[in-house]
């Protein structure tokens, strides 16, 4: 069985003769430090920062870890911003951090050598006179949004090794990225229907490019949705929000997905997402990914405990292990044995590996899970 075999009957709860070791990829700076150690080559570091996940040199690095294949192959469309808005530096301060409006209109301080998330100062999306104006326009529909004459070429699935997914956009994490979180906040208590219209012009946008890609008879083994709403306490949209305004659009989608042969749906949706589960449950959304362990250590079985079968997923292997021993890393494998037993679940370090990850380490893994019996 291919690995694309594999991973469909396991998240079927059939047979399958390989459990797949999978990686969710890297943060560049760690591939920097494993060349550097010579562990890799620096031609292999320098092609993952240009091509990123499932590149040539994703794949050899992955090949000298263990990894079978990178979770990350989602194919997707144009359906956000079309165009975005030119970067544009605000001011420059004497420490050399810089206020900048991004791509997508946010406004966000940037701190030098810092990689991580910039900070959010603000958004030019203020009130309807700016979404009207800058960003209604630039949320439109146009052919241009999908490649089609590519999609075409999916129309088959014989000889694929890997399950490749149909990426089908964010319907308000999207949003919060225009807005930053506490406009977010603010727009549903200071407009209403605004926010309204935002979100239904999103989420329709996003309906037609996913309609407009199965026209083109392109076959995909799952569907995948990106939201980023929650943190470590909870979501940042009310939960009764969300089912009111936002899941309806994720029914509408995943009802097409289904007509179109697509049953695996997953969601990337960081933080503590337990009050939004049922929610995408009910609405066609059946896999969760990442699973974070996090500071409360999120698992796949309270949820699989309470909603049954329906509910797969994906994550949920604490990566920190890389940055310790052997034996952190065999007391991990044995966490992760009973709920891989559950069935409809693999496991895959939730985020991209850390430059404290030890290269020796992650090789121990992936030779562990290589030869896991189950």
């Amino acid at each position: 069985m291919t690995f694309r075999e594999n991973v469909m009957a396991i998240l079927h709860y059939e047979k399958y003769d390989h459990f797949p070791v999978v990686s969710f990829g890297y943060w560049n700076e760690t591939l920097e430090k494993w060349a550097a150690e010579g562990h890799i080559t620096q031609e292999e570091a320098d092609g993952y920062a240009k091509q990123g996940d499932n590149s040539p040199a994703d794949n050899s690095v992955m090949k000298r870890l263990g990894f079978d294949f990178n979770w990350n192959s989602c194919l997707g469309t144009a359906n956000q911003l079309f165009p975005a808005f030119e970067k544009q530096i605000l001011e420059e301060k004497s420490d050399g951090s810089r206020i900048v409006r991004d791509e997508q209109g946010l406004i966000v301080l940037e701190k030098p050598g810092v990689v991580s998330i910039p900070a959010e100062i603000g958004t030019s999306l203020m009130d309807r006179k700016s979404w009207e104006e800058l960003y209604l326009p630039k949320l439109q529909w146009d052919e241009k949004r999908v490649d089609t004459d590519y999609f075409k070429t999916l129309s088959s699935l014989e000889g694929r090794e890997i399950p490749i997914g149909l990426h089908c956009g964010s319907l308000i994490g999207y949003m919060r990225n225009l807005l930053g979180v506490e406009q977010l906040s603010y727009l549903y208590a200071d407009d209403e229907e605004l926010y309204v219209e935002i979100i239904d012009t999103i989420a329709g946008l996003a309906y037609r490019c996913v309609e407009k890609v199965l026209e083109t008879g392109a076959k995909f083994d799952y569907a995948h949705f990106w939201e980023d709403i929650c943190f470590k306490n909870g979501p940042l949209v009310s939960p009764y929000v969300f089912e009111d305004y936002v899941a309806p659009h994720y029914k509408k989608i995943t009802d097409l997905l289904k007509k179109n042969g697509i049953d695996i749906v997953s969601v990337d949706c960081d933080g503590w997402i337990d009050r939004l589960v049922p929610i995408w449950l009910n609405n066609g959304v059946n896999t969760m990914f990442p699973i974070e362990v996090g500071t409360w250590n999120a698992s796949i079985a309270p949820w699989r405990e309470q909603y049954g079968k329906e509910l797969r997923g994906v994550g949920g292997m604490n990566k920190t292990v890389f940055a310790r021993d052997y034996q952190a890393i065999d007391e991990e494998i044995e966490r992760l044995k009973p709920l891989i037993e559950l069935g409809g679940y693999i496991p895959c370090p939730d985020h991209r590996i850390a430059p404290d990850a030890k290269f020796e380490n992650v090789q121990y893994y992936c030779d562990k899970m290589q030869n896991l019996k189950m």
